[in-house]
C-alpha cells in the first residue's frame, strides 16, 4: 500500500485561519489517500482542515496503527516521519549528503510512490474536487462518493 495526503482547495477568506495550509499557501482541506500496488485509489480519508500535517492526520484517522495490527508495509513520503509502525519512509537529507546505497533505496522509493500520486490526480481529476465551494461539513461525503464512482468506474 502506499499512502499520501493532498489538499483539496476551498473558498475561504483569511478569518478561517484553520483551512489555510502554510505549505501550499491556500485554504483547503486535508485527505489522505491509500493506493494500491498498482496506482489504483483504494481508501480516501474523512477530510480535516488544511492546517494539519500529514502525520498528524494518518494518526486522528487510525491509519498507522490499523496497518501495523494488519502487518502491512505502507510507503510514504517525509512527511510522515515519526509515524513509526509499519510506514516505510525515504532517508532524511541532502543528495549528495547521502551514501550511494540511500540514493538507490530512495530512488526506488521514489518510482514506488509515483503511483500514489497519480491515483491522487486520478481524484483530482473530478472536477468537482477542483475548488470546492461548499460547506466544510459535506466534503468528506462529496470525498467519499467520488471515490465510489472512481472504483465502479474502474471496475
Amino acid at each position: 500500500m502506499i499512502l499520501d495526503g493532498t489538499l483539496l482547495p476551498i473558498d475561504r477568506i483569511a478569518a478561517d485561519r484553520p483551512f489555510y495550509s502554510g505549505k501550499h499557501k491556500k485554504h483547503g482541506m486535508n485527505v489522505q489517500v491509500i493506493a494500491d500496488p498498482k496506482g489504483r485509489l483504494m481508501w480516501a480519508s474523512p477530510a480535516l482542515a488544511g492546517a494539519v500535517h500529514d502525520v498528524r492526520a494518518a494518526r486522528e484517522h487510525g491509519i498507522i496503527e490499523a496497518l501495523a495490527a494488519a502487518g502491512i508495509s505502507c510507503w510514504a513520503d517525509k512527511g510522515y516521519q515519526g509515524a513509526g509502525g509499519t510506514i516505510r519512509l525515504p532517508y532524511r537529507g541532502r543528495w549528495d549528503s547521502l551514501s550511494t546505497g540511500q540514493q538507490a533505496v530512495n530512488r526506488s522509493h521514489v518510482k514506488i510512490r509515483a503511483l500514489v500520486e497519480q491515483a491522487i490526480a486520478t481524484l483530482k481529476s473530478w472536477r468537482l474536487l477542483r475548488k470546492l465551494r461548499c460547506s466544510t461539513t459535506r466534503i468528506t461525503s462529496l470525498v467519499q462518493a467520488v471515490l465510489v464512482l472512481q472504483l465502479a468506474a474502474t471496475g
